[in-house]
């Protein structure tokens, strides 16, 4: 809901488009609320394997003015990208990102719903990772550990207009104290337990990779590890783990996502890699 109200606000013209990655979560996963909704034509450009977009690409894909053509007026950005295994984007490429825009006169969302892990990979700021975009989403409820949640941020007049939007998309609540006191603790006490989330992803892909699982070590930058399950189809695999205590997510026929998060403690990666060892290698 987030992403959408911030393309609700940013495109409230009729006949908006707004730019976005094909392996976004917005694009694939939000049902396509943004022309479902919000009436806005998404433009799906390729990201690259570390989840961002060419930027040139972006520049390519603005619409000249002409009454053929819809009118190009937002950019949207996911850090970390999830689709692309939890790849960090950087504060230069979310400045370069930020400056295109303004450049073709659009405005920058970054879908932040994990971007705390990426201020912890990087060794940032959350506020530092944001503050090229025009507004972000930030969820409580992933690495953070709260519940439910997310926060919208953005100017005061943008939160204005947000506050509109949630309210006839059926978001608004009168007693929200219990939400926002799980919301306040995952600020205070999530950030400090996100690095062993990545350092226990990343002790999982190198270890998959000495016992022959193809994987990429190199490509974890957060708390995802994505493994290719070669000639069996990640479906079977993923349930010859859950057998095995151990729940991942197949999000392609041959593709896994392994995500770490604070209730998976060293020890149950060493089962982790345990079990995978023992799918792997007693294959038929």
């Amino acid at each position: 809901m987030a992403n959408l109200i911030a393309i609700m606000v940013h495109c409230d013209s009729r006949g908006s488009e707004m730019i976005l990655g094909d392996k976004s979560h917005i694009h694939i996963y939000e049902q396509g609320g943004c022309s479902q909704i919000a009436a806005v034509h998404p433009r799906a450009l390729p990201n690259l394997p570390d989840g961002t977009i060419d930027l040139s690409a972006v520049e390519d894909a603005v619409r000249e003015p002409n009454d053929h053509f819809p009118t190009t007026r937002l950019l949207c950005l996911e850090n970390t990208h999830n689709k692309c295994g939890g790849r960090v984007l950087t504060r230069d490429y979310m400045r370069r990102a930020a400056e295109t825009a303004r450049a073709h006169g659009l405005v920058l969302h970054l879908d932040g719903a994990r971007v705390v892990n990426a201020a912890v990979a990087l060794g940032e700021t959350p506020a530092a990772m944001v503050e090229h975009a025009d507004s972000a989403s930030v969820c409580l409820s992933k690495g953070l550990g709260a519940p439910i949640g997310s926060v919208l941020l953005g100017s005061a007049e943008f939160v204005r207009r947000a506050r509109r939007a949630r309210k006839v998309l059926g978001g608004g609540m009168r007693q929200a104290g219990c939400i926002a006191a799980a919301g306040l603790c995952a600020l205070a006490d999530g950030p400090c337990r996100l690095r062993t989330d990545h350092d226990n992803a990343k002790r999982l892909a190198a270890a998959l990779c000495e016992i022959g699982i193809d994987t990429d070590p190199t490509a974890v930058d957060s708390n995802m590890v994505m493994v290719n399950t070669g000639s069996e189809p990640a479906t079977e695999v993923s349930r010859r783990l859950e057998e095995r205590g151990i729940l991942v997510i197949a999000t392609g026929p041959r593709t896994l996502r392994v995500v770490f998060h604070h209730q998976v403690s060293a020890k149950d990666t060493d089962d982790a890699i345990a079990a995978f060892r023992d799918v792997f290698c007693h294959r038929q």
